[in-house]
């Protein structure tokens, strides 16, 4: 605006001064008599601008006709039916002004738009964020692009978020010039609390796993039937054996062993001997502190309950075992008349 603003003024400065450079007034019927051949007066005859910048190329003609706008190069500078010029991409234009046998030409320059970033590289780790300012010779529109956006998206105001490990490149642009940002999410590092794990059936244990980025981890058993574990890194034991924990974010994974013991059973006696109708309770001591399951091999000569009292029913031999997670402890029952 403050350009049309001033090249209005030599308008009116020319008008003032062409009856003088002339010497006569601009009326068509003296320039015809007179015979002069016609001319385009233009208030100017060149100019450098900025993309999107207007300036208005007012053109006095000795017969006072109005002149035709042409330019060379419209995606460089337009210019419409009454001389407002746009300047559209970086380049050189002519614009040529026309009336019958006489012609004039204004040269335009576009100058590039100069883009500048606060950043041209960053790491990141998956869920960081980061604000990339972006400036512009001429105050015009930027433009963000991701060239991969399951790597590290961008919005419209330039705020980069990290999704995920790996490498992409955010493109910026303005008007006709682009500029770029390498964006690297690196992989999170992981640290498992505990390495190896010892447990008895129905224990439960919790792992903690530091993780760089603060993303939460997935937890896997490779052998559920052994050890399973929830989302929260807590083990539990299911039966003697092995498994292995994994606790993984992004690709990066780190595993604890885990063993889960056979108990010790030890009982208070292992050989008996009852009258038909007498009882007898035997203790039964286990390392990983379960119930054990108690059973005879006859119960038509001894049954036994589920705390381990022992009936003897009639004569004969009865054999009552006692199991936990694949450990077995016996004894020997004589049933006497």
């Amino acid at each position: 605006m403050s350009n049309i603003l001033k090249h209005i003024k030599k308008v009116f400065l020319l008008l003032i001064l062409v009856p003088f450079i002339t010497g006569a007034m601009p009326q068509t019927s003296v320039a015809a008599s007179s015979g002069a051949p016609p001319y385009i007066i233009l208030p100017f005859y060149g100019s450098v601008m900025d993309i999107g910048e207007e300036t208005w190329l007012c053109a006095y003609t000795s017969t006072g006709k109005k002149p035709t706008f042409k330019s060379s190069n419209s995606k460089v500078a337009s210019v419409n039916t009454y001389g407002y010029i746009t300047a559209k991409g970086s380049g050189t234009a002519t614009i040529t002004v026309k009336i019958k046998d006489a012609e004039a030409s204004c040269y335009i320059t576009v100058r590039k738009t100069k883009l500048t970033l606060n950043r041209y590289s960053l790491i990141l780790e998956h869920g960081e964020t980061f604000k990339l300012n972006a400036s512009t010779s001429n105050n015009s529109t930027v433009k963000w692009k991701s060239g991969r956006k399951s790597i590290a998206s961008v919005d419209d105001r330039g705020f980069v978020t990290a999704n995920k490990p790996g490498d992409t490149v955010i493109t910026v642009k303005a008007d006709d010039t682009v500029t770029t940002c390498k964006v690297k999410v690196k992989s999170p590092t992981l640290t498992l609390d505990i390495k190896s794990l010892s447990m008895y059936r129905l224990s439960t244990v919790p792992l903690k796993v530091n993780v760089s980025s603060g993303i939460s981890p997935k937890w896997k058993s490779n052998r559920s039937s052994v050890a399973v574990v929830d989302q929260n890194g807590y083990v539990t034991a299911i039966k003697n054996g092995t498994a292995t924990i994994s606790a993984t974010v992004d690709g990066v994974t780190v595993t604890c062993s885990v063993t889960v013991k056979k108990p010790d059973i030890i009982l208070s006696d292992t050989d008996i001997t009852l009258k038909a109708g007498q009882t007898r309770t035997i203790k039964a001591s286990v390392s990983s502190g379960n119930t054990p399951l108690w059973s005879t091999s006859n119960s038509d000569v001894a049954t036994v309950s589920s705390s381990g009292k022992i009936k003897a029913i009639k004569k004969g031999t009865a054999t009552i075992t006692v199991i936990e997670d694949g450990t077995k402890a016996k004894c020997k029952v004589h049933v006497t008349t």
